[in-house]
């Protein structure tokens, strides 16, 4: 009986192996909880690089833990509910069904006379001004000028 016990442990272990090996290999991480020094798909709860935003979700990578697909920050970029904002960014417009339906924020770089949602950092040099209650899709948007 304990040779039976024991053929079948290292075949659910092989099994558990080949699994892992594949999901790195779909969703282009090594293990959960890793994250790419230079972007790409990691699984939930891995730290973004500095300078990075995330622009995909795949609810089914990381074996059904969810993986996250980041990139470096660029202008007029729609990113993830959640993602970082890198400094000299703000948000500009709002889609709840983005990003797989967790919610995707349009990035922009800051400028005179852009308009910036709710929960957007206001960056150095710049403030905030009049309100239109329709911008960001009815979240509401600020109008933000330099100091």
């Amino acid at each position: 009986m304990t040779r039976i016990l024991r053929q079948l442990a290292t075949r659910m272990g092989r099994a558990a192996a080949t699994v892992a090996v594949v999901a790195a290999a779909l969703t282009g991480t090594a293990a959960a909880g890793t994250a790419s020094a230079t972007g790409g798909w990691s699984c939930s709860g891995a730290p973004v690089p500095s300078g990075y935003v995330i622009t995909m979700y795949d609810a089914g990578g990381c074996n059904n833990h969810g993986a996250w697909f980041q990139q470096p920050a660029q202008n007029r970029l729609w990113t993830c509910s959640g993602s970082p904002i890198v400094s000299g960014y703000v948000l500009t417009n709002y889609n709840p069904q983005g990003c797989s339906g967790v919610g995707a924020w349009f990035h922009e770089q800051v400028r005179n006379g852009i308009w910036t949602c709710p929960y957007s950092p206001i960056p150095a040099g710049y403030r905030s001004t009049s309100y239109d209650a329709r911008g960001c899709n009815g979240l509401g948007a600020w109008l933000t000028i330099k100091a």
